[in-house]
């Protein structure tokens, strides 16, 4: 059996995981990211975080093959640099070079987003896909693309950025300076937004009290108001199930590919969001009258993806070998 670590480096923890060659996470370690603080530290954390999963998994360093970092930003996987990360504060971070002062295996480094698509593509919801997409709500929107097995990451490894096409250039300014982007919408902090939105324009809507009652605003928030028969959470998700539509329709006419993942804490609404979005979807997409057609589903891996994917980054540069 071959083991591999795979590390998702995150603004708020740092997680590893020793993963086997059926792409089973048999243990894993966590910290946290702690930022700000200087690159060295956090690399020293990723290794420390990577030796407890292996010891905690019963095993030493001479079984790991090799060791994948997921990282926010742009990662260059030629040369092991992590050239921007404004989350992380990193600009040039020979990464790969620091972590094996710590760890002497080799090791690979890849966009966070991307690594958690390659995650659901090897054993997750895009299982058996040629190409497939895998979208990320969360915090923002984030895009993984696998064509013919391989992730895309274009020619300066910032590919894939699916979040920030636009879908309204009358919308809000989106953190990358542009108007109207997909992030905005379709975000879990669209969502939320949107909801405080219809809230302070109808304040006799229910999603006042649920406020109350549990402290915050949440992405849940509109869904659980649709719910109990509010008209204004209604509208919110109806208007949130649109943009993602549009989103997610631009998507498809772009790669056409076999599966759509997406995957984010506002998946877990299951079928009131799904069913929907598939609806609009089948309606607008350019290919509707084709014989194959994309199929949307919601990512089964959920935080697991990223720790997965990084494992297997080896595989995908050396041509899945």
């Amino acid at each position: 059996m071959k083991y591999y670590i795979g590390i998702d480096l995150g603004g708020t923890n740092i997680k590893a995981g020793v993963v086997n060659e059926n792409y089973e996470i048999i243990a894993k370690a966590t910290t946290k990211t702690l930022l700000p603080r200087p690159a060295e530290e956090i690399c020293a954390d990723m290794a420390k975080v990577s030796l407890e999963a292996v010891e905690q998994a019963g095993l030493t360093l001479d079984d790991i093959e090799s060791v994948g970092i997921g990282t926010p930003g742009t990662a260059n996987s030629e040369t092991g640099i992590i050239e921007y990360s404004n989350n992380l504060g990193f600009l040039n971070l020979p990464v790969v070079e620091i972590m094996q002062k710590h760890i002497n295996k080799p090791f690979y480094v890849e966009n966070d987003a991307n690594a958690a698509a390659y995650g659901e593509f090897l054993a997750g919801a895009a299982k058996g896909a040629n190409d497939a997409v895998c979208i990320t709500l969360g915090t923002g929107v984030g895009g993984g693309i696998i064509i013919n097995g391989k992730i895309y990451s274009g020619s300066n490894f910032a590919g894939a950025e699916i979040g920030h096409t636009v879908v309204d250039p009358n919308g809000p300014e989106c953190t990358c300076g542009r108007k109207g982007c997909f992030e905005v919408f379709s975000s879990a902090t669209g969502l939320v937004r949107m909801t405080k939105e219809a809230m302070y324009e109808d304040k006799g809507s229910v999603m006042w009290q649920m406020n109350e009652e549990d402290g915050k605003v949440s992405a849940r928030t509109a869904f659980n108001a649709m719910r109990a028969g509010d008209r204004a959470g209604k509208a919110v998700v109806d208007k949130y199930i649109k943009y993602l539509a549009l989103g997610i329709t631009n998507t498809i006419n772009i790669f056409q590919p076999d599966i759509l993942c997406i995957g984010g804490g506002v998946c877990n609404e299951g079928d009131p969001l799904l069913l929907p979005l598939k609806e609009i979807v089948a309606k607008e997409v350019y290919t509707k009258n084709s014989a194959k057609n994309t199929e949307i589903v919601i990512a089964k891996l959920g935080n697991d993806a990223g720790i997965i994917g990084a494992a297997f980054l080896g595989q995908d540069h050396n041509g899945g070998k």
